[in-house]
């Protein structure tokens, strides 16, 4: 065995004292670091750190809109409440189609894409597919007064799709699975409606959603439905991908308010869109669309501008008291296409109640008149429905019923509890608390009734499509503060 000489055992000494020197300083350094050292703080959500929820959708009256009545929609119902809970602002906004709504999503100008959507493989490149929140039925449509086709019929009609649709998707997966004769028509997105189709006899039969349709066949009221596809569609948001917490608080908030019931509810759509014209109201409406409101509406829109109420309602109003004819005439005197009385023309200077132009500009006044004598705490849009109640039973009987709905623990500033108390202006058994006296109370709940809908069915018309969104403000959106604390 070699001996190691005195110069050796030197060099190893001196190198393991220097290595034990070069470990414990280590050893030290880190003791140091992991004194210093706190972890990074959590992540916070970038919607609650924003504190603002940006939605992106697609204007239709299933979804979004924005009328005289504010913004309304499902899409927005839900979007509000989610952001209520969550303690958030909500930013929504439409664009023009499905493609641009996944840009939005992503490129993270949108956290969430509400809009009636099935997400099938383009929409899950685009985003994460959270809990379906319904399941639409699709419905196979004909013209009014053809023979009805039948469930068995469905492989031997020629159908008519929207292109790319959630409902040729269905049809394709129909075709592969149980009828292989099955065959369709696709139409572009940009095309005519496929309802339009039907309802001008281009085509026999189409296939669309069950809730459009529900608005739609005000729209078109010789489109009737046949029967339902055997599949329904389920209807789901898409939540951008990097937000994991998000999508995670989406879901807990379709399954709890599936569980309280909230969601049926919010999936109700508003009684006043559910009250429905009868079929020959509604194809006159449409008749004189054509062939009388294009001679007044310029000037409906005139008086819109004199008195920043909207042109649409205005029009509305024109269709129920007159059905935009100069010559009408009611057995109480009043005449013009707002029907004026004698007294009130006189009132606002007008000479000739049956010159329209007139007639429309003094009406326009006269509602701005008495929508300024409502209270100003009560909130649209019961503001303008109890208004447009006083402008045909009078300012003083509508006060006689939200008083009579505040004796009897109602809200006097809702239109809905006022409505039910406008018949007893005729019960005798109220007559000696009116301090107005008697009136035909049912008549202005069925007016404003009737003046709804013709809204709607202005606000509805086609073509109406929104505009895509600019990089600062959308003037199509929707801005929703948080609820004060």
């Amino acid at each position: 065995m070699r001996r190691l000489s005195t110069m050796d055992s030197f060099y190893r000494f001196y190198k393991g004292r220097q290595v034990t020197r070069c470990v414990m300083a280590a050893v030290a350094m880190m003791a140091l670091v992991a004194a210093s050292y706190s972890p990074p703080p959590r992540s916070v959500n970038p919607v609650e750190r924003r504190g603002v929820l940006r939605v992106v959708t697609i204007e239709g009256p299933a979804t979004y809109t924005k009328g005289t009545r504010g913004t309304e929609g499902l899409e927005f119902r839900l979007a509000q409440e989610f952001a209520r809970q969550r303690g958030l602002d909500l930013y929504i906004y439409p664009v023009a189609s499905p493609a641009l709504m996944r840009a939005e999503l992503a490129a993270g100008r949108a956290d969430i894409a509400a809009g009636q959507l099935t997400a099938d493989r383009a929409w899950r490149k685009a985003g994460d597919a959270a809990a379906v929140y319904d399941r639409v039925p699709q419905l196979i449509v004909y013209r009014r007064g053809e023979d009805q086709p039948a469930p068995e019929d469905l492989a031997s009609l020629h159908l008519l799709v929207t292109a790319g649709s959630p409902q040729e998707q269905m049809l394709q997966r129909l075709k592969t699975r149980l009828y292989p004769h099955l065959g369709w028509t696709a139409v572009s997105p940009l095309a005519v409606d496929p309802l339009q189709d039907v309802q001008n006899g281009v085509a026999d039969y189409a296939v669309v959603d069950g809730n459009e349709y529900a608005y739609a066949q005000h729209l078109y009221p010789d489109v009737v439905p046949a029967f339902s596809l055997p599949e329904t569609r389920p209807v789901q948001w898409v939540v951008r991908h990097t937000d994991p917490d998000l999508y995670a608080a989406v879901n807990q908030f379709i399954v709890a308010a599936r569980a309280s019931g909230l969601l049926g509810t919010l999936l109700t759509p508003p009684l006043q869109d559910r009250r429905v014209l009868a079929y020959e109201d509604t194809r006159q409406f449409h008749e004189d669309l054509a062939a009388r409101l294009p001679q007044y509406r310029a000037w409906f829109e005139e008086a819109s501008q004199q008195t920043g109420v909207d042109w649409r309602l205005l029009a509305a109003i024109g269709y129920q008291e007159s059905k935009w004819d100069p010559e009408a005439q009611s057995a109480a005197g009043a005449s013009g296409v707002m029907m004026l009385t004698s007294n009130t023309a006189d009132s606002l200077g007008v000479d000739d109640r049956s010159d329209a132009h007139e007639s429309i500009l003094a009406g326009a006044r006269y509602f701005q008149e008495v929508r300024d004598k409502m209270p100003t705490h009560i909130p649209e849009p019961d503001r303008t429905w109890l208004a447009i109640a006083a402008y045909n039973v009078g300012y003083g009987h509508l006060e006689d019923a939200r008083r009579l709905a505040q004796m009897r623990g109602k809200n006097p500033d809702s239109w809905q509890d006022v409505r039910e108390q406008l018949p007893l202006l005729s019960d005798e058994t109220w007559l000696d608390r009116l301090k107005h006296g008697f009136a035909r109370g049912a008549e202005p709940a069925q007016f404003v009734d009737r003046i709804q809908r013709f809204l709607k069915l202005l606000e509805w018309q086609p073509g109406n499509t929104a505009k895509t969104p600019s990089t600062v403000v959308n003037p199509d959106a929707t801005w929703v503060g948080r609820p004060a604390a």
